[in-house]
């Protein structure tokens, strides 16, 4: 049986976690990119079907091409950032069903319906995208993470190779600077969103 985690971890993934708007020189090496999504693959998705399709943007150029395609002061936090990662969905992510999801023809519900799979790659590849940041955190980064941008500037920047693969929303990475977050916002209690049927 598995246990509460401390508060002290509960702290750290949510409490006292928050959303960076700029970052400290330290930087996040490779090997923690691999780290995050060692856990963030391991997060549940329908029938197993993992969507996302990341891009970790760590070279000036490609910052650059991210920075040109945000609106606002997004940019400026992009080429700031140690890492800015874009997270795709695949919408023919029903061709890898064979091997990810063995157990029956999942790859047949998929097929012929671009509606169906569209749904399922947003839905999917938003779960992954939150298990990116949840993974960060569990491994002492920070995210910033964004909706601030033009897809098809994106897509055309990051997958033109790839036209099956959309834009689902983008963040920056690293160690944040405390300097750079706001007050913490409103989370309302329980009774205001949410009831018991």
């Amino acid at each position: 049986m598995t246990k509460p985690l401390d508060d002290a971890a509960l702290d750290q993934l949510f409490r006292t976690a928050r959303t960076y708007n700029g970052y400290t020189d330290e930087p996040v090496s490779e090997a923690e990119l691999h780290a995050i999504w060692d856990l963030m693959k391991m997060g549940p998705t329908s029938a197993n079907q993992l969507p996302a399709r990341l891009v970790w943007c760590v070279s000036d150029e490609a910052k650059a091409k991210l920075a040109a395609a945000s609106s606002g002061t997004n940019g400026k936090k992009i080429l700031q950032a140690p890492v800015s990662v874009v997270i795709g969905m695949d919408l023919d992510f029903h061709l890898h069903l064979p091997e990810l999801f063995p157990h029956t023809d999942a790859k047949a519900w998929f097929e012929g319906n671009l509606p169906l799979r569209e749904a399922h790659a947003f839905r999917n590849s938003s779960l992954q995208g939150a298990y990116f940041i949840m993974a960060a955190r569990a491994l002492g980064l920070d995210t910033g993470p964004m909706s601030g941008f033009d897809a098809a500037q994106v897509d055309a920047a990051f997958f033109a190779d790839q036209p099956n693969v959309r834009t689902n929303f983008i963040s920056t990475l690293g160690h944040g600077d405390p300097a750079t977050i706001f007050d913490r916002l409103p989370r309302p209690a329980f009774e205001k969103f949410n009831r018991i049927a």
